[in-house]
């Protein structure tokens, strides 16, 4: 995907998401290295980086194999000379915490930028964590701009930060920040630093006791003066009555709905505005707050500053009442929501409020779970692996894992019994292979998932005895965050060429015997290699299938840019039973039921994926027209793979 606006000429305002103001101003910093791991909703950083890197020849960009691994790259880099930036959505920076604890013992020698995009809401995400206490715990100062048109202040406010004190920064995004568009005026882009110098410092750089305890002392030394220095930031305002007895103090995007409520209930009080939330500006806000009866806090995520605050204020002896999230008047989980503001502010000034009516629709529309696309790989593999587990009669427990297949939760496949963070498929599947006696234990995991964090439960399983069949769905890129690059994928973040790693050569190397693999669109053959591996893990051993077919939007895409016509499928009703194989069990979304017992194909909806045709028992599904051969390659199928029955 492109971002042209990220090479915006100087001095001209254009639309940008606030993901790709952050990029914009890495390359105004002249930052010379950005990495990162993709995921919702932080991946437009390192995309748009990307792009400008294929314009310009610079920075060095790439998609790491993983948070950690992507924080040391920056972290090498920065420690090197070169000003860096690394990115990830929040949980992200759970994989990359012990690197991001250790770097702000030693500081860094030219900027490091750590952003992570955090998902209040869970719009994308398993939990709904504030990674500022990530900058509490580790002293390590947290920047939080208020919308995407301060994303790129903030930004740079960040990474002259860093430079400043040579000390890590987190530049904390949320959901409404990362995926807003909004007007973004742009400055010149700056002159990276490509090459740098490392200068071996051994009680710098080796964090043995003797040397981490000194440098502990020395991380208190530059908390004191970052705190100094925040406390004097510009990034944090304050408008309205100096003689309002009542502070509303909005911090990052929790300023905007602070305004916005502020205007619609005609309030005349002092509102500020904080994006240096960590450490607390303990001086902005005392000049602020003294004096006054009452301050509200509004903030995106957990009371972090209302914690902070109220703490400085017992510290100090200042009487003042602190409202916020701790006390009730805003709740605690979701996104701020703007009548939620508007009630907790007129609650704190003892006004009336009443909260807006939502309207009831008279008509309630049907619900619409999400479901795996029409075509998709894993919808075929899902339906091959049910039909081996049923012909061997096996008790099965799916440990799933994070990625598009995760949809496999609902009927008709109900296999994924477990989704508990990245990799975890394989990990639970070690303790359960040993301690759920007769049942069979199946773990799904993303070909980019096993990359990123399944390859260590997979050498544990071996080198522990732990029997299961491990299920990797391999469509050649991180689809669910937009089709990113991974190690199997053979290409780099900017597009060129790059060594491919087969998943099958990782598991063969690693020390599992039994390793099978399948054409995803040919459930005939997915379920002859899943009864072959589970049939070895009966015996006790550690078997691997996978199952290998593309993204079928990468596959319409390169169809489209290649001239190859897609197929269309119809039904023949003189054959079709009604048996609802392809409706009820393969559930395919572009096939519904026709009104007299049978099915009829949306030729909207349908992508040529085929798998109808050959699972349908009747032999009643059948291609509109001839196939081009080159529609089957880049399926992933074999000639003699396709065919009805």
């Amino acid at each position: 995907m492109g971002y042209p606006e990220v090479l915006a000429e100087p001095g001209s305002k254009v639309l940008m998401l606030g993901n790709v103001a952050v990029a914009r101003a890495c390359l105004e910093y002249g930052v010379g290295l950005a990495s990162g791991y993709p995921g919702t909703p932080s991946s437009e950083v390192v995309e748009a980086l990307a792009y400008a890197a294929s314009k310009l020849g610079y920075p060095y960009v790439e998609w790491s194999v993983n948070e950690k691994v992507a924080f040391e790259v920056a972290y090498g880099a920065a420690i090197s000379g070169v000003p860096s930036v690394v990115s990830m959505k929040h949980v992200g920076l759970n994989v990359a915490a012990d690197p991001f604890f250790s770097s702000a013992y030693t500081g860094v020698e030219a900027s490091l930028l750590v952003i992570s995009a955090d998902d209040p809401g869970m719009w994308s995400s398993q939990n709904e964590q504030d990674n500022r206490w990530y900058g509490v715990h580790a002293y390590i100062p947290v920047v939080e701009p208020a919308g995407a048109q301060e994303a790129r202040e903030a930004a740079l406010e960040a990474l002259r930060l860093s430079g400043e004190v040579r000390h890590p920064v987190l530049l904390r995004l949320v959901t409404r920040v990362s995926h807003t568009r909004a007007p973004v005026t742009v400055g010149a882009l700056g002159r990276p630093r490509l090459r740098g110098v490392f200068k071996s410092i051994p009680s710098r750089w080796n964090l043995i006791p003797a040397h981490a305890r000194r440098l502990r002392e020395e991380l208190l030394e530059r908390w004191r003066r970052i705190e100094d220095l925040v406390s004097r930031s510009e990034l944090n305002v304050a408008e309205g009555p100096r003689d309002s007895q009542v502070v509303v103090i909005g911090v990052g995007v929790g300023y905007r709905y602070a305004r916005e409520a502020l205007r619609r209930l005609k309030a005349q009080v002092r509102l500020v505005k904080v994006t240096t939330p960590v450490p607390l500006p303990s001086k902005f806000v005392l000049g602020e707050v003294e004096g006054r009866d009452s301050v509200l806090v509004v903030e995106e995520g957990d009371p972090v500053f209302e914690t902070m605050i109220k703490t400085l204020l017992q510290e100090v002896g200042l009487n003042t009442r602190v409202y916020g999230k701790r006390s009730g008047h805003l709740r605690a989980t979701g996104e701020l929501r703007l009548e939620d503001v508007e009630g907790a502010i007129a609650q704190v000034l003892g006004l009336g409020y009443r909260r807006p009516e939502l309207l009831e629709a008279t008509v309630k529309p049907p619900p619409r779970p999400p479901v795996l696309c029409p075509g998709c790989p894993y919808r075929s593999v899902f339906y091959a692996v049910r039909r081996a587990v049923k012909r061997l009669g096996l008790d099965v427990v799916y440990s799933g894992d994070i990625g598009c297949y995760s949809l496999a939760v609902n009927k008709p496949f109900n296999a994924q019994d477990t989704l508990i963070e990245m990799g975890g498929s394989v990990g639970l599947a070690n303790g359960m292979s040993h301690v759920l006696g007769g049942r069979v234990v199946i773990a799904t995991i993303g070909d980019s998932t096993f990359y990123h964090a399944g390859i260590p439960g997979l050498i544990n399983a071996v080198y522990n005895k732990a029997p299961m069949m491990v299920l990797v769905l391999d469509n050649g890129v991180t689809a669910m965050t937009g089709h990113q690059p991974h190690p199997g994928s053979g290409f780099n973040a900017m597009g060129g060429e790059a060594r491919r790693i087969p998943v099958e050569d990782v598991a063969r190397g690693v020390g599992v015997d039994s390793v099978y693999v399948a054409e995803a669109f040919n459930p005939r053959d997915v379920e002859a290699k899943a009864l072959s591996a589970l049939r070895d893990v009966g015996e006790g051993k550690i078997s691997v299938v996978i199952a290998r077919g593309p993204c079928i939007l990468m596959a319409m895409s390169r169809a489209r840019a290649e001239s190859i016509p897609r197929p269309s499928y119809v039904v023949d009703s003189s054959r079709c039973r009604g048996c609802m194989v392809c409706y009820k069990a393969f559930n395919c979304p572009a096939i519904t039921p026709s009104g007299d017992g049978k099915i009829t194909i949306n030729k909207t909806l349908c992508t040529g994926c085929g798998v109808c045709e050959r699972i349908c028992p009747f032999n009643a599904i059948k291609p509109a027209s001839y196939i081009d051969e080159r529609w089957w390659n880049l399926l992933g199928l074999t000639t003699s793979s396709v065919g009805g029955g």
